[in-house]
């Protein structure tokens, strides 16, 4: 994959949030709409081709904590709010982004995390669990070794312990099941035909109506020498 070729030429160590969604959209996992703006005047342009409310955030291969570096602006209604928003971005990503991602603004009360991690004996392995803030506190996940069929990926859904929100929720139609196993199945095969990548995270993905949608993706490519270890803060 080109994107993945041109990253190693350029001693990358992680994609961009950008590119990151490229790769899983290339494998039909939904992902957010949304383009880099080099200025607020494009980000206008954007905003109003994605339809308010968006998005802003600072975009760049290297940075990994967007959220804690303050380079993530939410729900941005109108063109004074997002020129605001970019000039904030900008002053605080000065020197460390190379654009601003204007995205698509997904609304959902439940969330997960997918992923893909090598273990050093069993090859690639699928994650899904409950995502967002929950993340690392309850750590409710579960893994398979890819590849996956169908029914190992629907079994790995039910096996988290929050799996009831999977069903009707606050109103909300039940989530997408086969859906949402194909996106974990798209992982392991993405696992299984890119040996240049190391990890794959999805945190959040948002479930909007009953859809599982990739908010926010990092994918981390394996080192030369052989080490897929990688520290999210850069280091």
């Amino acid at each position: 994959m080109k994107i993945i070729e041109d990253a190693i030429l350029r001693g990358e160590k992680t994609l961009s949030e950008f590119d990151s969604k490229k790769v899983l959209e290339a494998y039909s996992i939904p992902v957010t709409r949304e383009f880099i703006a080099k200025s607020t005047a494009e980000a206008k342009v954007f905003a109003r081709e994605i339809g308010y409310p968006v998005v802003l955030k600072g975009s760049s291969s290297t940075l990994t904590h967007k959220t804690e570096l303050n380079m993530v602006e939410l729900n941005i209604k109108d063109e004074k709010a997002l020129e605001e928003a970019c000039q904030s971005i900008e002053e605080r990503g000065k020197g460390r982004i190379d654009g601003i991602l204007v995205q698509q603004m997904i609304r959902g009360e439940r969330e997960f995390v997918a992923g893909l991690i090598r273990d050093p004996q069993l090859g690639p392995c699928v994650m899904f669990g409950l995502g967002g803030i929950f993340t690392e506190v309850l750590k409710d996940v579960t893994f398979r070794v890819a590849p996956l069929e169908m029914e190992d990926a629907l079994e790995m859904i039910t096996e988290i312990k929050a799996k009831k929100i999977l069903d009707r929720f606050r109103g909300k139609p039940a989530v997408n099941r086969d859906l949402l196993a194909n996106i974990l199945r798209s992982l392991g095969r993405i696992g299984l035909d890119i040996p240049e990548i190391a990890e794959i995270d999805i945190n959040p993905l948002i479930v909007h109506d009953e859809i599982p949608v990739a908010v926010d993706a990092l994918v981390v490519l394996r080192d030369r020498n052989g080490d897929d270890s990688y520290s999210r803060d850069g280091r």
